[in-house]
């Protein structure tokens, strides 16, 4: 891992190389069912778009009509999910009582936090999820770094907080020296972005319980106890702005996996379409979730009246009723999708609903500002977004920072134009 103030505990002794951490699937159609070009079109024959059968022979059956795939389907149920977590949040008792170290009740849930003399500290762990098997089928880990520390840091911003330090905690079926010098160039291009330091982590061996490996991270962050973004000042007639993301970020791969299965498809393969064929299906689905750290502070230093933001990630725009109980927050116009969200619901059949309830479809953050400082906060938002460090060119580049909505008096989130009512995720 990477040399930093701490140190990483764990398993010592030779390097070995992970079992198919670098193999790339071959993935051949079905018996039965014709080969498919990009286009999801039989191949072409020298005359015309399919051969035809010949006279008397029995025309082949056509495929099924395709299924439409959900989120909870490819194995990952929301709803259940947090339920599940409720039960383990109520068994968690005990809060320390003395001033230091207090808890700071906040809704929403991004981040906890704790009293600090006027400070308040704040703390939020994350990981990557499913998308590391991606990395696994490509060999390519030096993104899946840059993943960890963005879920972390963006949900510190959602309070108010400034990120300071970063663990990480790496769980390995076993070593390998490149594999770990990629993840290590991913988190210290992370760190740079974020303007956070590493101090420590952990790395766990552990064959027979980690098959390939498993990347999480805990980020620390502070913030004036009377800055604390709390959700008490956000109310009705308050402006929503959109930032844009760079994709899918790190939130529903179970789905696109599932997809991607489903289509028969190589993550070597080109991108079906949509303008990004010139690259690989794994180039577009490993591109790493946007670090919004310095953007948000720029706007959190104009003296602009924000209430609130949003880290849109699993449950999509379920997220945003997360900033403020008692209001309805009504996207209107919203941000503009990326071709990666287009091709995966053409090829997964997947609902409009399903989409905005499991992926970003293209917003990565949300900000709430006071109505009359909306038109400033976007341009506040546009110049530092231009002032960002990427690492890499974004594949999934989307709009520029705009008002997308309103708050109103209610609860959840509507989609307007397409009359979609969604509640909160807790």
């Amino acid at each position: 891992m990477l040399p930093c103030s701490g140190s990483h505990g764990g398993s010592s002794g030779p390097p070995a190389i992970i079992p198919n951490i670098s193999r790339r699937p071959t993935l051949r159609p079905r018996p039965g069912r014709p080969e498919r070009t990009w286009s999801g079109l039989p191949p072409r024959t020298s005359q015309g778009l399919s051969a035809a059968a010949p006279s008397g022979a029995p025309v082949p059956a056509e495929d099924p009509p395709k299924k439409r795939l959900t989120y909870a389907e490819s194995g990952v149920d929301v709803e259940v999910e947090e339920a599940h977590i409720k039960k383990l949040v109520g068994a968690l008792g005990y809060a320390r009582t003395s001033e230091t170290g207090a808890p700071i009740a906040m809704p929403g849930g991004y981040a906890g936090l704790v009293r600090f003399g006027e400070n308040a500290l704040v703390l939020c762990t994350d990981g990557v999820g499913s998308k590391v098997e991606i990395a696994r089928a490509l060999g390519r880990y030096d993104t899946v770094g840059i993943d960890c520390m963005a879920m972390n840091v963006n949900d510190a911003l959602c309070v108010g907080a400034e990120p300071i330090a970063f663990v990480d905690y790496l769980a390995v079926e076993q070593h390998d020296t490149g594999f770990m010098e990629q993840v290590g160039s991913g988190l210290a291009a992370a760190a740079e972005m974020a303007d956070v330091t590493i101090v420590g982590g952990e790395t766990a061996t552990l064959p027979g319980i980690v098959k390939g490996f498993d990347l999480a991270g805990t980020c620390l962050g502070w913030v004036a106890q009377d800055r604390i973004l709390d959700g008490t000042k956000v109310q009705e007639g308050d402006t929503l702005i959109g930032l844009p993301s760079f994709g899918i970020h790190s939130n529903g791969y179970t789905l696109v996996r599932r997809i991607v299965e489903e289509e028969r498809l190589a993550y070597t393969d080109p991108f079906p379409g949509h303008g990004l064929d010139a690259h690989t299906l794994g180039e577009v689905l490993l591109e790493p979730t946007r670090i919004y750290v310095r953007t948000i502070r720029a706007l959190l230093s104009s003296e602009l009246d924000v209430h609130g933001f949003a880290h849109v990630t699993g449950g999509g725009l379920m997220n945003l009723p997360r900033i403020a109980k008692g209001h309805r927050f009504v996207v209107s116009d919203p941000l503009k999708p990326q071709p990666v969200f287009d091709w995966l619901q053409e090829a997964g059949g997947v609902e409009t609903r399903e989409m905005y309830r499991t992926f970003n479809m293209g917003m990565g953050f949300t900000a709430v500002v006071a109505a009359d400082d909306a038109d400033d906060a976007v341009r506040v938002l546009r110049e530092s977004s231009t002032a960002e460090r990427p690492r890499l060119v974004a594949l999934n580049q989307g709009e520029a920072p705009r008002v997308i909505g309103r708050v109103e008096t209610g609860t959840g989130c509507l989609l307007e134009k397409e009359g979609l009512e969604f509640g909160s995720k807790t």
